[in-house]
């Protein structure tokens, strides 16, 4: 009986050691809201990365890129799409994270462009984001990324918020602005062409400002987490030649707790499937070893170092 007793305590042992090691396995991943890019994208590589790596992933809807990095930080999930500029702001404690230094987490690879653009009413006479002094602009949500990327652009050309008539709208509300003459021009930061603007642009003419070479270099030397980026000739009715901006990147980044294997699968994965994540989201078709380096400020997982090394983008 006591033999019994002994062989049967060992099974539960055994079989709670492999439910654990199961519950450790599994990946929790943080997102957007479920109307996003975010999300969807998410949701895309989370059941392409389930099925090659084997590692149960399960997505969820949140409030973006602050929520996922104090998500990671409480432990809630391992991995999450992010803003690389709101991860720099996280690692240092500034801006967005005022006094809020989050460092729990690592970066595992850029994925896509969300690019800062610029749009105004041509008839305002703006011509040039020198011409925004004195305007009425709206510089997106009030605590936004997008605010904060407008008062750095803004910066680079030596102009304060204090210097234009600031207005706090998002998107859908700044393109009714624009159309409706309550404002002369608007920030938008997101994956370009972007709907709101492609909707405004189908019924009245709109301009994107250009960043040239040598304002996005000194925006890039102040803040490393931009990268320069044309908006294609056709993007949007009535725009005819490329425009030359700056844009920041929607982000993997993970747990730091998360070990080297997990995330060198997950990382090899992510860019060995890019056919199928294309097939399944449109900014599938922007992954690139190369590019997913680039202006990253926050220190790579060392499984993405491995992967990265491994054909030689480190």
């Amino acid at each position: 009986m006591k033999k019994f007793i002994i062989t049967a305590m060992a099974l539960i042992l055994a079989f709670g050691l492999i439910a654990c090691k199961g519950k450790s396995a599994q990946i929790r991943m943080a997102t957007g809201g479920s109307t996003g890019t975010y999300y969807a994208f998410g949701t895309a590589v989370g059941q392409i990365l389930n099925e090659k790596t084997k590692i149960p992933i399960t997505v969820q809807s949140t409030g973006a890129s602050k929520a996922n990095i104090q998500l990671i930080n409480a432990g809630e999930v391992e991995i999450a799409i992010v803003q690389n500029d709101v991860m720099d702001y996280a690692w240092r404690g500034v801006d967005l994270f005022n006094g809020e230094k989050i460092t729990t987490f690592s970066s595992m690879a850029a994925l896509y462009a969300e690019v800062c653009q610029i749009v105004v009413n041509p008839a305002s006479g703006i011509r040039s984001i020198a011409d925004l002094k004195g305007k009425n602009v709206s510089v997106g949500d009030a605590g936004s990324g997008v605010e904060f990327n407008a008062r750095q652009i803004l910066e680079a050309y030596g102009i304060t918020f204090d210097q234009i008539g600031k207005q706090n709208l998002g998107f859908g509300a700044s393109a009714d602005a624009l159309r409706d003459n309550k404002i002369d021009a608007f920030f938008c930061v997101a994956g370009a062409p972007t709907p709101a603007i492609i909707d405004l642009a189908t019924n009245r003419e709109i301009l994107i400002l250009e960043i040239n070479d040598e304002y996005a270099a000194k925006l890039i030397s102040n803040y490393p987490f931009y990268t320069k980026y044309p908006i294609p000739a056709g993007s949007y009715r009535g725009q005819n030649s490329p425009v030359q901006t700056v844009a920041v990147k929607a982000t993997f980044i993970v747990s730091s707790k998360l070990d080297e294997n997990t995330v060198y699968q997950l990382t090899k994965n992510l860019f060995e499937s890019k056919a199928q994540i294309e097939a399944a989201h449109s900014k599938g078709s922007e992954l690139s070893a190369a590019y997913a380096i680039e202006g990253i400020s926050v220190p790579f997982h060392s499984g993405a170092v491995k992967y990265f090394k491994e054909i030689g983008a480190l």
